[in-house]
């Protein structure tokens, strides 16, 4: 018997993850947009062979709708945790480098972002924004990076008492030219594991304000609009509408999740030969 050790199973089980994120991506995106279309004479109907995830007061087969709702929603919170990610390097970046008026300016407005909920922050500026892709993707951009900033920050910090950044100092190079030379090389694989670890925070916090009206256009099928229109007939039996498609919502996120956490692990030269 083939024992694995920590750091293969680790790869492992990312591998599973990744092969499970890829496999919905393509069935969504391989998917003909015609499989949604109404059909009256098959609404309300219970999961079967033929409708895995059985149908809607429309006729429309909600195992289609799901993973046209979940390519919608990845591709709504991965923009918008890139984004974070981009304004997190931003930010600590210049805290470590620009000097302590800066430091001091940002770090303040981390604790300020830090001390109020995100979902509060983030429905204040979807409302102003108008809702749709646009509010939401602004609003998860400008409210998921405060965390990921004071972790960079404090790895640009360690970076700069290195003896190769101190001699390119010493030799006269700019503070932008140490910057995108020397230290942006080694934060790769933070925006890596970055980006995948804010990902599940910012598809769940856009279903969320989907779901309350303020998000998605309701005429799309993502994950907050299928949610919230089942809840009307949730009374009536048809318990099939919210089930799936939340189950299906939590699995995308425990593997983002799963995918963020082992790749970080895999990274850690620390953990290396466990």
């Amino acid at each position: 018997m083939i024992r694995l050790n920590r750091r293969r199973r680790t790869a492992a089980m990312t591998m599973l993850a990744a092969a499970l994120l890829v496999s919905i991506l393509l069935g969504g995106l391989l998917t003909s947009s015609e499989s949604i279309n109404s059909h009256l004479e098959i609404r309300n109907q219970a999961p079967s062979w033929d409708h895995p995830f059985g149908t809607d007061w429309l006729g429309r087969d909600m195992f289609i709708r799901t993973l046209k709702g979940l390519v919608l929603s990845i591709g709504v919170g991965m923009t918008a945790a890139a984004a974070s990610v981009i304004i997190a390097m931003a930010l600590g970046l210049a805290a470590a480098t620009m000097g302590k008026a800066v430091d001091r300016a940002i770090s303040w407005l981390i604790d300020l972002f830090l001390s109020v909920p995100h979902l509060v922050t983030l429905i204040l500026i979807a409302f102003v924004l108008g809702g749709g892709a646009k509010g939401v993707i602004i609003g998860i951009a400008l409210t998921h990076w405060p965390s990921l900033s004071r972790v960079i920050r404090a790895e640009v910090m360690q970076l700069r008492s290195a003896d190769y950044v101190q001699l390119s100092r010493h030799l006269g190079k700019s503070r932008w030219w140490i910057a995108t030379r020397h230290l942006l090389p080694h934060l790769t694989p933070q925006f890596v594991v970055g980006l995948l670890l804010i990902f599940p925070h910012a598809i769940l916090h856009e279903a969320a304000i989907t779901f309350l009206g303020m998000g998605l256009s309701p005429h799309q099928p993502a994950i907050g609009v299928i949610l919230s229109e089942s809840m009307r007939y949730l009374s009536t039996g048809m318990w099939w509408l919210a089930f799936f498609p939340g189950i299906c919502l939590l699995l995308i996120v425990r593997s983002f999740d799963v995918l963020g956490s082992n790749l970080q692990a895999l990274l850690d030269p620390h953990k290396a030969h466990e």
